[in-house]
This record gives structure tokens, C-alpha cells and sequence, in this order.
């Protein structure tokens, strides 16, 4: 028996470049899809006839009403340890083994920090300007040093946020509903009294909780309301911890001075969609794991999972 395997969303065409495929060759029957799927009808018809499927992260959602689609289907790889998209429930009950990969931390952390000094120093606006030969220093930049670093989540990718905030010399406070002043402490880091005074007291404030039905939509109107007009809001999270239409309005009022994004409610953003285009806006296309480590290491275990499934013994299996 020959297996096929679809690969998805490899929207750089690069993931047969990523791992050597060959030494799957003689059992498996590859193939990659490049391009975002609209409906789950489109997703059927494209791996329909599939027993494997390697996903990248939450791109594309396999709920319960899809995996019942997908009658073949009997290995789903995703990169991570972690997919909220994949309903493991389902995919059990249809008899479907969930593996996973490891991931790097570090790359969201960088580009964490990428939005953070490009909004504080208008890195996008000077630089079309060189590039239009526009005016010679058009903006005033904001300072890092001495500024306040509100971070809404201390987990691992929080904590190193908050190490390099320090080594800038601003004074980083933290918030989450479970986080207690020892740990804080143990990163040298304040607790914050409470979201609000974090939202208040905060320069910058990025996120960095795991979405869940206690974070979703954490910050609204009310919360971003609470922030400086002066304040920078950055998210390389989850959207949904942010309510969008408030988010939208906050911007286009001025309620914050800008906003760093990497995540949106719809993926990829829509052509015309506003945050393509407000001016006090830093957004790039979901990048926070896109680095070729984190890819080669995606796509290598992605063939180890498909190996060792074919052997009768799963790894890194999830749920």
C-alpha cells in the first residue's frame, strides 16, 4: 500500500527543502498545497483521499465537523506540541493519531521585539521615506530606556520578552489571572496589582497569554481605554485575546498611539483590510515562528512522526 500525504500551507514552497522526504519514498506519497483553503468543502476536496496529513500550526482548522469529512485520514501532524484548531476528542472518536513537533521560543520573542523597536522608533515610515526620497527625519522617536514594559503573560516566551526589556533598562511589570509575585520575582519582574494597572500604567504592553475561553476577548474597549494615549499595544499571541472591532476604533480615535501586530482574527488578512493600512499600525503577516530553524525542525520531525506511525509506534503523540 502506498500512503498519501498532503502537506499544507507551505505558503513558501519550501517545506520539501526543510527535511529529506526521500526516506519516505518507497511507503509514502507526498505532496504539498501552497495556498490558504476558504471552506472546509475546499478542504475535502484537496486531501480527501489522504491517510496522512502534515499541518502547519492553526492555518488551516480541523474541527469536528471536518474530521468526520475525512473518513481516510489516519495520521495528522501538526508543528508544536500544541493546536487549539485540532479537536483531539474528534480525531480520536475517528480513530485519527494527533503527533506533534517541538518549537522554538526564541523566534516569537525576536519578532516580539522587532514590532516593539519599529513602533518606538517609526523604523516603516523613515525607511519609505529613504526609500521615496521623502523628507530627512519626519518623526520623533519614543524611548525604551526608563519606560514601563507591561506584559500580559510571564510563561516562556513572556519571561525572555521581559529579559531583554530589562536590558534596555525599562521597568517591566507583568499580569495574568494565576501569576503570583514569587514568580514574578524569580524574573525580575513586578506583579502588577491588576490588569488594569498594568493597561495603565504601561508604555508598551504586549501579549503573550495561550488564547482560551478565559482569555478571549481580555482586552475590549474598556480595557484599551485605560491605556495612554502615548501607549504602543503589541500582540505576536492569539488575536482573539483582543477584541478587533475595539482594537479597530482604539486606533482610528487615537485612544492608543499605535499597535505592533503579527495575528488576526482572519488569516491571511484580507486584501483592503483596515490594519493593512492605518498609519499608526506595524503589522506583518504571522512571521512569529517563521524562521528556517524552526522550520527545518517542523518539517524533520513532521517525516520522524510519519516514520515511527508507520512503524506501529507513534511519537509525540497529543491528546
Amino acid at each position: 500500500m502506498t500512503w498519501r500525504c498532503a502537506v499544507l500551507d507551505d505558503y513558501q514552497d519550501i517545506a520539501r527543502s526543510m527535511a529529506d522526504w526521500s526516506v519516505l519514498a518507497d511507503e509514502v506519497d507526498v505532496r504539498t498545497l501552497q495556498r490558504p483553503f476558504g471552506s472546509e468543502d475546499e478542504v475535502v476536496a484537496a486531501i480527501g483521499d489522504c491517510e496522512i496529513v502534515v499541518a502547519m500550526r492553526e492555518r488551516t482548522p480541523f474541527p469536528a465537523s471536518l474530521l468526520a469529512r475525512l473518513p481516510r485520514l489516519r495520521l495528522l501532524v501538526t508543528s508544536g506540541m500544541r493546536n487549539a484548531a485540532i479537536d483531539l476528542e474528534a480525531a480520536a472518536r475517528h480513530g485519527v493519531t494527533v503527533c506533534g513537533t517541538a518549537s522554538n521560543t526564541e523566534p516569537p520573542v525576536e519578532l516580539t521585539w522587532a514590532l516593539i523597536l519599529g513602533l518606538a522608533r517609526n523604523l516603516v515610515t523613515e525607511s519609505t521615506a529613504m526609500r521615496a526620497d521623502g523628507p530627512w527625519q519626519s518623526t520623533l522617536g519614543a524611548d525604551l530606556h526608563g519606560r514601563t514594559l507591561g506584559l500580559l503573560g510571564l510563561g516562556k516566551i513572556g519571561t525572555r520578552v521581559a529579559r531583554i526589556g530589562q536590558a534596555f533598562g525599562m521597568n517591566v511589570t507583568a499580569w495574568s489571572r494565576n501569576l503570583t509575585a514569587e514568580r514574578a520575582a524569580e524574573a525580575g519582574v513586578r506583579l502588577a496589582a491588576s490588569k488594569e494597572e498594568l493597561l495603565e500604567a504601561g508604555d508598551f504592553v504586549s501579549v503573550h497569554l495561550v488564547l482560551s475561553d478565559r482569555t478571549r476577548g481580555l482586552l475590549g474597549a474598556d480595557e484599551l481605554r485605560r491605556m495612554r494615549p502615548t501607549a504602543h499595544l503589541v500582540n505576536t499571541s492569539r488575536a482573539a485575546i483582543v477584541d478587533q472591532p475595539a482594537l479597530l476604533r482604539a486606533l482610528r480615535e487615537n485612544w492608543i498611539a499605535g499597535a505592533g501586530l503579527d495575528v488576526f482574527d482572519q488569516e491571511p488578512l484580507p486584501d483592503g483590510h483596515p490594519l493593512r493600512t492605518l498609519p499608526n499600525v506595524l503589522t506583518l503577516p504571522h512571521l512569529g515562528y517563521v524562521t528556517r530553524r524552526n522550520y527545518e525542525g517542523y518539517f524533520q520531525q513532521a517525516v520522524e512522526d510519519i516514520t515511527a506511525f508507520l512503524a506501529g509506534s507513534p511519537i509525540r503523540e497529543l491528546g
